[in-house]
């Protein structure tokens, strides 16, 4: 299945994208968080589809598109999880996974723009495949960790670099600024994708072709992450794990290059849909 929420922020209706089209789902009752996955959501969800065959309503193909997610308890981080990033920007490929925060309330829809925050200069794009934990995990074997995994999505993992570099301390404070987490299109669900870890990846600014990698390049796979995220804080049901990005952030270029208003950013995962933001200044 793939799962979308639709329509005005904060109010989004649930549905389902089945053959090209969107379907309205929000006669199942449910949002898209901790309770839904927590209580066999998908199955439940996929069943109540099957007994509603040929009355779900279309949505309008126009329509805004939320987080096919509501917000979960936290979205997790792994840092330089590719070779070829960590090269760029000048890092050692780590011993063990580097873990950051991004805050849930970055979290936005595929569709919405990136807002500058104030005072940046430093704006940079970057395309992860984001996990979606689908049953509580706390010390998981990494042989069963593909169990805990409800399904992936796209993530555009949005960093200002002097904020998280610069400005001491941790990573977070370039990370979780509002509108840093589209994520989106859709939600697949684990038995749609064949190989999670053989996934293209790619980015584009304005037309230019800016990221163009694959998951089989990770350092640490899913199955590691899951296991190793979860001996250090328990993960819930709806939260996320954003893998890492490949080569191509704007931090690698020299001299750097960093995202102004009105550039607009595309980004696609094998699979997992397209989304495309357009930069705006800041606003309060």
């Amino acid at each position: 299945m793939k799962l979308i929420r639709y329509g005005e922020a904060g109010k989004e209706k649930t549905g389902v994208y089945i053959n090209d089209k969107l379907y309205d789902a929000s006669a199942f009752g449910e949002d898209y968080n901790e309770q839904f996955f927590e209580t066999n959501g998908l199955n439940r969800l996929a069943d109540f589809i099957k007994q509603q065959d040929g009355q779900l309503k279309t949505v309008n193909e126009n329509i805004r598109l939320g987080s096919p997610i509501a917000r979960p308890s936290k979205i997790v981080c792994i840092g330089l999880n590719y070779a070829d990033h960590a090269k760029e920007t000048g890092a050692t490929p780590p011993a063990e996974p580097v873990i950051f925060m991004k805050s849930t309330t970055a979290l936005c829809g595929p569709f919405d723009d990136i807002m500058l925050p104030e005072n940046s200069v430093k704006t940079d794009w970057e395309v992860e495949l984001a996990v979606v934990i689908g049953k509580k995990a706390r010390y998981v074997a990494e042989a069963d960790a593909m169990e805990f995994v409800a399904g992936y999505c796209l993530h555009n993992d949005v960093s200002e670099r002097e904020f998280q570099i610069e400005r001491g301390g941790t990573w977070d404070k370039g990370k979780g600024c509002d509108t840093f987490a589209p994520l989106g299109p859709w939600l697949v669900t684990k038995d749609e994708v064949k190989d999670a870890n053989a996934l293209r990846l790619w980015l584009t600014v304005n037309g230019k072709k800016m990221q163009d990698g694959t998951t089989a390049n990770f350092i640490f796979d899913i199955p590691f992450l899951i296991s190793y995220v979860s001996r250090f804080m328990t993960l819930l049901p709806g939260d996320v794990i954003s893998t890492g990005t490949p080569a191509g952030v704007g931090l690698g270029f020299n001299p750097p290059i960093y995202l102004n208003a009105g550039d607009v950013v595309e980004l696609g995962i094998d699979g997992l849909g397209v989304s495309k933001q357009t930069v705006v200044p800041f606003h309060k």
